[in-house]
């Protein structure tokens, strides 16, 4: 079974292109962590929000993943996220064409 993470928090930046430039290594770093599968980038400039929707291959490594990102993102000054763990539905998701693997 498939494990979707949810990721938000308030943040000043960077957005749009910015942030392509500025975590372009961050996000090739993330595809070689354990039980990653993909991962999408949120963002939301009026809100001052960004996070991320990630798919892992068990609780276990989602769970490990928060743990490890959580300290990444105390050290670039951000305390408050937002973590989210739920299994994935892939029967009805499949309906949606939602990318449950």
């Amino acid at each position: 079974m498939a494990y979707i993470l949810q990721v938000d928090f308030k943040t000043d930046g960077p957005f749009g292109e910015e942030m392509t430039s500025a975590f372009a290594d961050l996000a090739e770093s993330i595809n070689q962590e354990e039980g990653f599968k993909w991962k999408i980038w949120t963002e939301n400039k009026d809100a001052m929000e960004a996070g991320g929707i990630y798919l892992f291959e068990s609780k276990e490594t989602a769970e490990k993943y928060v743990d490890m990102h959580t300290k990444r993102l105390s050290g670039f000054g951000i305390t408050n996220v937002n973590a989210k763990i739920f299994s994935v539905q892939t029967q009805l998701t499949s309906v949606n064409h939602g990318p449950a693997n």
